[in-house]
């Protein structure tokens, strides 16, 4: 009755030594394949081939400092003056430095040429000598931003010279510093000493010292509740609308998804001045699973007024209005966000592997008409860049599409549509569109059709060999181009898919690329669907 458990299982179970015996020799064995495994490799390379399996996604969130008005701006001026300094030298010494492509490079040659130390007593460059006693961290914090800086530079540069005359612009301009900020290295400058409060090393009272700062609740908590599993980074020290902040990039890891083009679903979304976007959710083989509209009437409507306001002082001899334009900036950034959040949770709610959306290139373009300032405010750049960090985050991979004639040909194949005063069955309204045949159809949701049928055109014909692919072009003509394809195009070139047409090479079978492989007979063309399925996009 004294026997205690060891004793028993020892007596009941006379195997139980040997396998606590191979047990022990697996964990040592274990524990010495670890030892090794961090002690003679390289932490390049295992970051290298954690990039290829993971994406890496940075999201930055700011913390505001309660009371920090006037504290640290003889911080980021003295920072700057020291950006500038080592931009001087490097501009110098750029025939030495050109050749470096990473910090352990140019750091040390740097520091040679500027840092005055025991076994450098008379360095080229005296940095000391200007900037007594600035932190070591932050001197190579503003040796990494002035080496970038005057590599952007020189490389725009000869980009510049290589142009023609005749198409030349203006001649690329030096670098300068008023946009950079510091960052505060961990232990270094930036110290956590409780959950609302931390030190902050500055240039106060002409020396450097630590000083206290409170951080606000409601950041904090946000970033408790939303960051928990991510690896948090060394903040920089920003100064936005007269407040200081600190800004935290967190870091995380995710894997986006490899679900096969056959069983592949996606959303394509139209951007849209009238209505913000309009989602399709589409199928590999051109079926529309779901329609959704995002209609903002109370937003756009401030928009409106907003911009008539403006309109109004302007022909009333107003000029220069921050707080009107700052109420326009912060209405389209509200709607934009809206619109994103919009994209990501249909993508969500569909189970969709990859969100299609247009390649849209606005730079540079004519506005005309009564809307030239409300499309001159149109952000689709930055709705598209929302769309594309928070997808990455949650593993929905991004394509982009040609945007020609989306909105143009009728996805049906009967060719263009009427718009706006173009068709009188519309009513001057432009969300509307007549097709040849005189249905009256919503124009963005015609063209979300397009751009769907547009991306599972081009990775179906991605990796067909050129003869096969021949043969599928003569077959749907309408496929040579790539900005005419439609819907209906999406449907014919399923139609010949899965009929009989010629072999296709091994290397497309398996999902690989390279050199073709040697014929091996005749294989039906849903074969090939099902290949060009199981790659990756």
């Amino acid at each position: 009755m004294n026997e205690t458990l060891p004793s028993l299982l020892m007596k009941n179970f006379p195997h139980t030594r040997d396998f606590s015996r191979e047990l022990g020799k697996l964990f040592v064995i274990f524990l010495f394949t670890c030892i090794f495994f961090y002690r003679y490799t390289d932490i390049y390379l295992i970051n290298n081939i954690t990039n290829s399996l993971f994406m890496k996604n940075v999201n930055t969130y700011n913390i505001r400092l309660v009371e920090a008005y006037g504290v640290f701006d003889d911080t980021l001026k003295l920072y700057r003056q020291a950006v500038m300094f080592f931009v001087d030298v490097i501009r110098k010494e750029w025939d030495t430095l050109k050749d470096c492509t990473s910090k352990t490079e140019y750091n040390p040659i740097v520091e040679f040429l500027t840092v005055k130390t025991k076994s450098n007593p008379n360095p080229k460059y005296d940095f000391s000598k200007r900037f007594y006693k600035f932190p070591s961290y932050l001197r190579r914090a503003a040796v990494s931003e002035a080496y970038g800086m005057v590599s952007s530079y020189n490389s725009n540069l000869e980009n510049w010279k290589q142009e023609p005359k005749a198409k030349r612009g203006k001649r690329t301009q030096l670098p300068k510093s008023a946009n950079t900020f510091p960052c505060m290295y961990r232990d270094n400058c930036f110290i956590r000493t409780g959950e609302y409060t931390a030190k902050v090393k500055a240039f106060i009272r002409n020396t450097w010292d630590w000083v206290e700062v409170k951080l606000r609740k409601t950041d904090v908590d946000y970033i408790t509740k939303r960051c928990v599993l991510r690896k948090e980074c060394a903040p920089t020290l920003v100064k936005k609308h007269k407040v200081w902040e600190l800004a935290f990039p967190f870091e995380h890891y995710s894997t986006l998804s490899e679900t096969p083009l056959r069983e592949r679903r996606i959303v394509s979304v139209d951007l849209g001045i009238n209505n913000p976007c309009t989602c399709s959710v589409m199928e590999s083989d051109g079926t529309v699973v779901g329609r959704h509209f995002l209609k903002l009437p109370s937003e756009y409507d401030s928009l409106i007024r907003a911009l008539n306001g403006i309109r109004f002082s302007r022909k009333h001899g107003s000029r220069k209005m921050p707080h009107k334009w700052a109420k326009v900036r912060n209405i389209n950034t509200d709607i934009s966000r809206k619109t994103a959040q919009f994209i990501v949770d249909t993508a969500i709610m569909y189970d969709a592997d990859v969100v299609v959306m247009e390649s849209l290139q606005v730079r540079g373009k004519k506005k005309r008409g009564g809307k030239k300032m409300i499309l001159h405010h149109w952000r689709c750049q930055y709705v598209q860049e929302l769309v594309t960090n928070k997808c990455h985050s949650i593993g929905i991979r991004i394509a982009h599409v040609c945007a020609r004639n989306t909105s143009r040909l009728a996805f049906d194949g009967s060719g263009e549509v009427k718009r706006g005063k173009e068709s009188e069955l519309t009513n001057g309204n432009y969300s509307l569109c007549e097709f040849s045949s005189g249905k009256v159809y919503h124009c963005d949701l015609n063209a979300s059709y397009n751009i769907g049928a547009r991306y599972y055109i081009r990775e179906t014909l991605r990796l067909i060999p050129e003869t096969e692919r021949l043969e599928v072009l003569a077959k749907v003509p309408s496929l040579s181009w790539r900005s005419t394809c439609v819907l209906s195009d999406l449907k014919d070139l399923c139609a010949v898919m899965h009929s009989s047409i010629p072999c296709v090479t091994e290397h497309v079978a398996s999902g690989l690329s390279g050199s073709p492989m040697p014929l091996k007979g005749n294989r039906p063309a849903q074969t090939v669907l099902a290949a060009v399925g199981s790659t990756s996009l």
